[in-house]
């Protein structure tokens, strides 16, 4: 099988709970077989899967990486329950008829909640994250592994994006990626405070350019980039501006994506001058299958709901293998501008 697989990068998006659908997607993917993994660019609980996947890739092979994954998910599930992502009381549906959260007093409360600072709710610094990544992750093979990593974080002073690379891997790069500031403190790395990579770069899809990586980039959003009709609720605004701006810096890559391509394909451009490259993109879409999901389903880690995104991510991926797989290699199995732009 070795010789039959398809060499390709990931660029795994961030979306807190919601990255249990690209677990059933990388799940399905591994069983399969046919792709060579040879990079992976990721933020937040994209980042996280990606070191899973790596762990277990390094350990066993695709039956590995499978392996790695269940065990991430279920040390998520089992890291104080909805609470591993930050949740906080105005978002968690338990026990909360839906009734009461489009009262005005409801409103007024959730809006207190989110105007207080993790440094004064949380001043221990408290993150079961991190027993969660200590347990189903081995960064030494992290930082030895031939596969390629860039996780992306925002530095909060600079107010720039960092790119961390395998080398570079450890517990606190993770939850940097990780890292919502209305929930948790800023982690420091070598004196800097980091906050969720998903602002500037959800994932990074530069670092695959100006590298030694395959020219095929397999994206796995978890955003929904479209949606039927424009919220009215507070509570559904909230949620659609929460997407886009998590969206933007990927929309903005891509879209340097298609303006090289362009130039390309007019002439006006030769592949590998200036170090531009043809690049060819392909994307399991999550839209219809997380269209439906509200922001505070993202930290919703009780084992039903994580098991519900799998078998979606799973049945996604079976898609994308019988009606894209073919052109991993040849060509883009997505219009990038008809699509994102």
């Amino acid at each position: 099988m070795a010789a039959k697989r398809k060499p390709v990068c990931l660029a795994l998006q961030g979306g807190g709970a919601h990255g249990a659908f690209q677990w059933g997607v990388l799940d399905r993917l591994l069983e399969a077989d046919v792709l060579d993994v040879r990079a992976v660019t990721a933020a937040s609980a994209g980042a996280m899967n990606a070191a899973a996947l790596i762990t277990g890739l390094e350990r066993g092979g695709a039956e590995g990486g499978r392996e790695a994954l269940d065990t991430l998910w279920r040390e998520v599930n089992q890291s104080g329950g909805r609470n591993v992502f930050g949740d906080s009381a105005v978002w968690s549906k338990a026990l909360t008829p839906d009734w009461l959260k489009g009262t005005p007093m409801w409103q007024a409360g959730q809006t207190l909640a989110l105007s207080m600072s993790p440094y004064s709710f949380n001043p221990f610094n408290l993150n079961p994250l991190r027993r969660v990544l200590e347990t189903a992750v081995d960064f030494e093979a992290l930082r030895a592994s031939s596969i390629q990593m860039f996780v992306s974080t925002t530095a909060v002073r600079a107010g720039r994006s960092r790119i961390f690379k395998s080398g570079e891997m450890a517990p606190e790069v993770l939850l940097a990626s990780a890292c919502l500031p209305q929930l948790f403190q800023a982690v420091e790395i070598e004196g800097e405070p980091y906050w969720d990579g998903g602002y500037l770069a959800n994932p990074a899809l530069w670092p695959l350019f100006y590298t030694d990586t395959p020219d095929d980039i397999l994206l796995l959003p978890l955003n929904p980039f479209q949606r039927d009709e424009a919220p009215r609720e507070a509570g559904d605004i909230n949620d659609r501006l929460n997407e886009i701006v998590f969206n933007a810096p990927l929309v903005a890559e891509l879209r340097a994506v298609a303006f090289v391509q362009d130039l390309i394909a007019e002439g006006k451009l030769k592949p590998g001058e200036d170090r531009r490259r043809g690049i060819r993109i392909h994307v399991i879409e999550a839209d219809e299958w997380l269209g439906g999901e509200s922001l505070h389903s993202k930290f919703d880690t009780e084992w039903r709901y994580l098991n519900k995104l799998k078998q979606h991510g799973r049945t996604a991926a079976e898609a994308w293998l019988e009606n894209c797989l073919p052109k991993v290699g040849k060509a883009s199995s997505v219009d990038v501008k008809a699509r994102f732009l």
